[in-house]
């Protein structure tokens, strides 16, 4: 029959073809009160459309990672100051031959700290690694906040065994940009620090925090917080950098003050190690040699 019509085709009008049909019109320069809401910048950044805009930075991301397979994270955080080895040690020749006594302060500071990018880089191989010879579903990605130094570090380690690995990067005043080993198609930026931080957690099924700054401390606290009420079931909560983690947080004292239970302190471990890190994942999850 001539007017068969096709079980599967959509039945309602297509948002996208309706904009489209209007910039072809030449209609794109039409009056704000004319414009298709969606297509209206204005009225979407307005104060009052807040509530939409949080939706839509929770869904965007959460759709691009399921229609890539990506649904089980650990995610790595740490300073985005801490650069890579060759670039610490570069800065360092260059300031030993400046002769300048702050600027070699500074780069021997850079290539002290640079043994954590190489960690950071070493623990995402094992990861990625180990999840190249699983099935999609099972496989564990590598996820950062898409910015430099550790971060950079763990994506970069990820993006050289082969695997995807997702940056969920933030817009600061001071513009960061994604570092270039984030798979170009899990490269997400956001606006609000509430949504980016739910995402982190949404598929995290482990946490490796290495030292870093006060971001770093919001997203680990977070997290520890998360869990310690139940409201997020347990994950391996790693603080990679012994040293440094507890001369910056005496734990213990918490615990004295009886402002945490002796228990809580069972919910995070100490590391020094790649390979220790991924085995307190490993051995949480039971998962295969």
């Amino acid at each position: 029959m001539e007017n068969t019509q096709n079980l599967n085709e959509a039945r309602l009008a297509n948002a996208w073809a309706d904009l489209q049909a209007h910039a072809d019109l030449g209609n794109m320069l039409e009056t704000d009160a004319y414009r298709l809401a969606f297509a209206d910048p204005e009225f979407l950044l307005r104060r009052e459309t807040r509530g939409l805009r949080i939706q839509l930075e929770m869904l965007k991301p959460d759709l691009d990672q399921a229609a890539q397979g990506v649904e089980n994270t650990v995610v790595v955080f740490g300073s985005a100051r801490f650069p890579a080895p060759e670039e610490a040690n570069a800065a360092l020749k260059a300031a030993k031959a400046s002769g300048d006594a702050q600027q070699l302060a500074l780069a021997e500071r850079h290539v002290r700290n640079a043994k954590h990018y190489d960690n950071a880089r070493l623990f995402a191989r094992l990861v990625a690694g180990y999840s190249a010879r699983k099935p999609l579903k099972d496989r564990l990605f590598i996820c950062t906040g898409g910015g430099p130094g550790i971060m950079e570090a763990a994506n970069r380690g990820a993006f050289e065994m082969g695997a995807l690995t997702p940056g969920l990067n933030i817009a600061l005043p001071h513009e960061q940009k994604a570092n270039p080993y984030v798979t170009p198609s899990l490269s997400f930026k956001f606006h609000y620090f509430a949504t980016r931080k739910m995402h982190f957690m949404m598929r995290a099924k482990a946490l490796v925090a290495f030292p870093g700054g006060f971001g770093t401390l919001d997203e680990l606290f977070e997290v520890i917080t998360l869990v310690q009420t139940k409201k997020a079931k347990p994950v391996p909560i790693v603080l990679f950098g012994t040293d440094y983690w507890k001369r910056l947080i005496n734990m213990d004292v918490l615990v004295e003050e009886g402002a945490i239970s002796p228990e809580d302190l069972s919910l995070f471990h100490y590391t020094d190690d790649p390979q220790e890190a991924w085995e307190i994942i490993r051995t949480f999850y039971n998962l295969p040699l």
